[in-house]
């Protein structure tokens, strides 16, 4: 009998994170959810019955070895799925550290500590990161700096990760979506001032498809880049 692969996910519980873990939950496979507390742990083990959840926040990253020394992660990992972010936007000469700092630690060095803390478990079965990106992180517009700075160093975490794991067989790839009918969109479009229209924006079910062509892409190929814009 073939062994169900084993996704750890973060964002799981909104937008293109419950989208992705519906779609793997759906088909079978086995998911480990990072969650900032126990309330949330909670919430999501009752939203995907059998999986496994992990406590520990993205704003915190510094604590997030000591958060797992206190609890037992899976022997190996097929995908670590990096979905999670927050976005604060504000100009240049308005940003405080504290919003510069929040983004960074949550979409840059969250990421790239918890990359670090299960990567023998993603070489052991030559898994798959997936960082799911932003189109501020190719492109920064006005309002956006703190924001797509934090997207630019993860474009940058993902690009020497792909080269430096590649001998072992882990598969990177960085997925750029437009804006997606979302929470977190809804908030972009309150700190703009602008009336949210969802239908206007990409269904983070296509998002779902996008990240699941690029795990499921047989192993003599890898996606190293996919941008994904609002076909409306």
């Amino acid at each position: 009998m073939a062994r169900m692969a084993t996704h750890m996910i973060t964002g799981a519980g909104s937008g293109i994170g419950a989208a992705v873990a519906r779609r793997l939950h759906e088909r079978g496979d086995e998911l480990v959810l990072l969650a900032r507390d126990a309330g949330r742990a909670k919430e999501l083990a009752g939203t995907y019955p059998g999986a496994r959840t992990l406590v520990g926040d993205l704003a915190g990253p510094d604590r997030l070895s000591w958060a797992f020394s206190h609890q037992t992660l899976p022997d190996r990992l097929d995908s670590l799925l990096h979905i999670a972010g927050v976005v604060d936007l504000g100009r240049v000469g308005d940003l405080t550290t504290k919003a510069w700092r929040s983004q960074l630690e949550v979409n840059l060095i969250a990421p790239a500590e918890l990359t670090r803390l299960v990567l023998p478990q993603l070489r052991v079965s030559q898994g798959h990161v997936v960082f799911v990106n932003s189109g501020a992180g190719l492109n920064a517009h006005a309002e956006w700096s703190a924001y797509a700075a934090s997207k630019h160093g993860l474009k940058a975490l993902a690009d020497s990760l792909r080269h430096e794991e590649h001998a072992a067989g882990v598969r990177v790839t960085s997925v750029y979506p437009g804006r997606t009918a979302s929470p977190m969109q809804a908030k972009v479009h309150q700190q703009e001032g602008k009336e949210y229209d969802a239908s206007r924006w990409i269904d983070p079910e296509s998002v779902a498809t996008a990240i699941l062509t690029a795990l499921d892409l047989p192993r003599d190929a890898e996606i190293n880049d996919l941008t994904v814009r609002p076909g409306r």
